[in-house]
């Protein structure tokens, strides 16, 4: 018997990785892992570097002197920060939402066998993946049309929905939820609503996080929205990027022109730390969310992948 139960459980030999292999390929990772981390860990130390240090001794590792200038630079402008938080926090919780609402309900529409109209939908989703109109003409519609302008909806609603979404889960949907599965809750008496709330969505739930995922990155590193569609009479709407990357552009633009120093005190801009800082500042937060998605990730892109 035991002979029996090992025979099953031994590896197939297709699948067996040598000792060798298996050093070069954990090297191989650990390279790439440091090639990720070590970049955001350099950006922490230049935004704790004092500004002297870096003039005399450039970027290092270990700088001659420390300090938070940068960071007290940033609090310094806490008000306005703080604010472009909420905005960009909003935009990214209620945007992650209304696109896995749309793209998901789209998506398995489409991937319904009996639904009359998914040749004609397929065709309309697809159309705009090879051939778009033109940022002159979604401006036109959102502004005019929709009535978008200085609208917070205007930094939601037009990242909501992405044909490549609604490709990844119309092939999970196909590949992963049986149609003997709907067929029965529609004999008991369950309709589409109720198939697709309670039924297919809780087995949905990997590829969900994985767009759940792309959404909230996509909305929390926005800024261009902000800068087709909000104007500087409506600041208050701005979120974090957009006002991150103005205060970057103002201190680039002080310290590139040394005229100005006799109407703007200069001394006290940190200018070279301080883009580390900003960095540091829109990194952490969505590294800190992409924990929890992780588990999820790879499951969801790949799932399906090798089934009918």
């Amino acid at each position: 018997m035991k002979n029996k139960a090992n025979e099953q459980n031994k590896t197939p030999a297709y699948m067996q990785i040598s000792k060798p292999a298996n050093l070069v390929i954990s090297l191989l990772f650990i390279i790439l892992a440091l090639i990720s981390v070590i970049p955001t860990a350099f950006c922490f130390i230049i935004s704790l570097s004092s500004e002297t240090s870096i003039a005399q001794n450039g970027y290092r590792f270990i700088p001659s002197e420390w300090s938070l200038d940068a960071y007290v630079f940033l609090w310094e402008q806490r008000s306005t920060i703080g604010n472009a938080f909420l905005v960009s926090f909003f935009i990214t919780v209620v945007g992650t939402g209304i696109g896995l609402i749309l793209n998901t309900s789209l998506a398995y529409a489409i991937s319904r066998n009996g639904y009359k109209l998914k040749k004609a939908l397929t065709i309309f989703i697809i159309i705009p993946m090879l051939f778009q109109g033109g940022m002159v003409s979604s401006y036109m519609i959102n502004t005019q049309m929709l009535g978008l302008k200085n609208s917070i909806w205007s930094l939601i609603l037009p990242l909501a929905v992405s044909t490549w979404y609604i490709m990844i889960l119309n092939t999970f949907f196909r590949t992963s939820v049986p149609d003997s599965l709907i067929e029965s809750a529609k004999i008991d008496g369950a309709s589409q609503l109720v198939i697709f709330a309670r039924i297919v969505l809780p087995i949905s739930l990997p590829v969900l996080a994985t767009i759940g995922l792309f959404l909230t990155f996509l909305y929390w590193n926005d800024w261009f929205q902000a800068m087709l569609y909000i104007n500087s009479k409506h600041q208050d709407l701005y979120p974090l990027q957009y006002v991150l990357v103005s205060i970057q552009n103002n201190i680039d633009f002080i310290s590139q022109n040394p005229n100005l120093s006799g109407y703007v005190d200069t001394s006290n801009i940190p200018s070279e730390t301080a883009r580390m800082a900003i960095v540091m500042v829109i990194v952490l937060p969505i590294a800190c969310a992409y924990p929890f998605f992780q588990r999820y990730f790879v499951s969801g892109l790949t799932v399906g992948a090798v089934k009918g």
